[in-house]
């Protein structure tokens, strides 16, 4: 900020830090660790539904105590306290919500997936975009998107001045690193795993992720590699999955299947760098994360042609239609077994992921609070 400015004073939302931690809890909780050490943010205080949260670690971690409200509002009093409480200060929704008393509002837009493919997410997520959302647009002064893919389907779709929007793209966490077959055995082996001998995708199990492309693909390699490489899928359960969770119980029967849901946070990067080979089908997304999650890791990366996805890997991963079963196949084998295209991809990947940084990511938002509150 110009000298003699007061450093700004930020509310941001930790709605999202409810574990297990999806894409945006991990989004916000970079947020969270960083935030408080950005010269221009003189304070940062945390909300979440109508209370004020002193530890946001605490609340990240699943405890109870972390939720407390500290005193008790009439109802008739809540409404004027928070409309001063915010008065002044920039509120950050990370998490595509504001409430309604938020004064110089930013928000995160991930996606327009629930514009885009409403028949992949639930009745309730729609329900609350079509209560919420509009609302939130009307008080929002700035839009932070996590890839400029996405920015340009705002301005398109929702008709959003370019001037106030921003990408700014994740960063990776440094725990996602290339690690030796010895440190990695005992950590795989509590899974059953062995170390560059399965295909690794970590997604939650939802219609737009093409899991079922992924499983029919995997089907047309040679059944020598299905013996070597089984397919492990990592993530939540999901929903409107009932069909693909049927199949996913028939690859676990037949052997060639590790379906293991989520994994303690603690273990993530370790079940990335003993891959030998990341698979990422999805037909949409904001950013995708686990794209470069796997190339930091030191893991070649086959992902699909759609959305920001070629965007975000910028010519160090192997693109491909998943709609095309039998080029994903093909892309399988490629993947597995060409050992040139395999030291190059791991070469790329490494470079590419090195330039996403949290560190960046905080700063730049940074820059879109102190505009917020000029404004």
């Amino acid at each position: 900020m110009d000298a003699g400015e007061h450093r700004l004073k930020l509310i941001l939302a930790v709605d999202a830090l409810i574990p297990p931690l999806s894409g945006i809890g991990r989004y916000t909780w970079e947020l969270v660790s960083r935030l408080g050490q950005v010269p221009d943010i003189e304070q940062v205080r945390y909300y979440l539904a109508g209370q004020w949260i002193d530890d946001p670690v605490a609340l990240s971690k699943g405890d109870p105590n972390a939720r407390k409200p500290r005193y008790k509002l009439p109802s008739w009093f809540k409404t004027w306290y928070w409309q001063q409480a915010c008065k002044g200060e920039v509120f950050h929704g990370p998490n595509y919500f504001l409430p309604d008393y938020a004064q110089n509002g930013v928000v995160t837009v991930h996606d327009l997936s629930v514009f885009k493919f409403p028949e992949t997410h639930p009745i309730e997520r729609l329900r609350e975009f079509d209560r919420l959302f509009q609302r939130t647009l009307d008080i929002t002064s700035h839009i932070i998107t996590v890839s400029e893919a996405t920015r340009q389907e705002v301005i398109d779709y929702l008709a959003w001045p370019a001037g106030k929007i921003t990408a700014i793209h994740n960063g990776v966490s440094g725990a996602f690193v290339p690690r030796t077959e010895v440190e990695l055995v005992p950590i795989l082996g509590r899974y059953g795993l062995q170390y560059c001998a399965y295909i690794l995708c970590v997604s939650t199990i939802e219609p737009r992720k093409k899991i079922d492309a992924l499983l029919e693909a995997y089907l047309l390699l040679p059944a020598r590699l299905r013996s070597a490489y089984p397919l492990v899928l990592v993530g939540g359960k999901g929903w409107l999955s009932e069909r693909l969770h049927q199949l996913i119980d028939s690859g676990k029967r037949g052997g060639w299947l590790h379906y293991l849901g989520f994994v303690p946070e603690i273990d993530l990067p370790a079940l990335y760098a003993g891959a030998r080979l990341f698979v990422y089908p999805s037909i949409y997304e904001g950013f995708g994360l686990p794209v470069i999650e796997a190339m930091a890791s030191g893991v070649p990366v086959i992902t699909s042609d759609r959305s920001c996805l070629p965007e975000v890997a910028a010519g160090a991963a192997m693109m491909v239609n998943p709609d095309d079963i039998a080029a994903l196949g093909a892309a399988l084998e490629i993947g597995l077994t060409d050992a040139q295209w395999r030291g190059q991809a791991i070469v790329d990947g490494l470079l590419l992921a090195s330039r996403y940084d949290w560190d960046e990511c905080v700063k730049q938002t940074a820059v879109v609070y102190v505009e917020a509150a000029r404004n």
